[in-house]
């Protein structure tokens, strides 16, 4: 009798913390998707119309090759270019006026929930002149304001506080930023992306030559050996107005 009572005084108890786990879980599955939905930019298609993609260039525009990047800030692939390969590219590459270097940010899939707020911050760092430096913040520090390595993480603190450590604006950034001044400019360089065919990123064309994935150094020096054997490069588009050495 004593064990059956003390299984009988239990069960109201472990019914009372099942409610508690389940009301629980369904508060912090909304809080989630509360927060998801606040933080995740989108673009719409038609922004793009009448805007003709220019991307960003780094290098001279008398540099006999073009190096054109097709990125996105979310993607570890081009993390790992811009980190370990890039670097080596600037300083071997561009800064010996061998080529100049252009990059059309965009998403290339929804699964990168941020990629689009990131495009915007770089954009906005540009309309200060530093493009390159955003762009330089946030993929060596991809894993702080990621969706893929947290998601529905706001990556906004983050990218405030890129922009006190580059000494940014912070007022004109926000306008720029609340504002979604350059969601044009990111469909643009969508539509340039499927325009060229881009399947994945990072995605390179340089010359006649396109590459998929995060090329090492070599490989890229390789494509631009050649294609600088068959000739001066296409005139290039009119450059961004960031464009400069680094």
């Amino acid at each position: 009798m004593r064990g059956a009572r003390a299984g009988g005084s239990r069960r109201p108890f472990y019914v009372a913390l099942l409610v508690v786990l389940v009301l629980g879980a369904g508060a912090i599955s909304w809080a989630m998707n509360r927060t998801k939905a606040a933080s995740v930019m989108t673009i719409d298609p038609k922004a793009a119309v009448g805007i003709k993609a220019q991307g960003h260039t780094l290098g001279s525009p008398a540099a006999p090759v073009e190096i054109v990047e097709f990125a996105d800030f979310e993607c570890p692939g081009c993390g790992q270019f811009a980190t370990v390969t890039e670097p080596d590219v600037r300083e071997r590459l561009i800064k010996t006026g061998q080529v100049r270097f252009r990059i059309f940010p965009f998403q290339v899939t929804q699964a990168h929930q941020n990629t689009i707020a990131a495009a915007l911050a770089a954009e906005c760092a540009a309309d200060q002149n530093k493009f390159w430096e955003m762009h330089d913040k946030l993929f060596g520090g991809q894993a702080d304001w990621s969706a893929m390595y947290s998601p529905g993480r706001d990556p906004r603190p983050v990218f405030d506080r890129y922009v006190k450590e580059l000494g940014l604006d912070q007022a004109a950034f926000n306008a720029c930023y609340d504002g979604r001044q350059h969601l044009n400019t990111i469909a643009a360089n969508t539509e340039e992306a499927m325009r060229q065919k881009v399947a994945q990123t990072p995605t390179f064309i340089i010359g006649d030559r396109m590459l998929a994935g995060a090329q090492p150094y070599d490989a890229i020096k390789a494509v631009v050996d050649s294609v600088r054997a068959k000739g001066p490069a296409a005139p290039a588009a009119a450059p961004a107005p960031d464009s400069a050495k680094k």
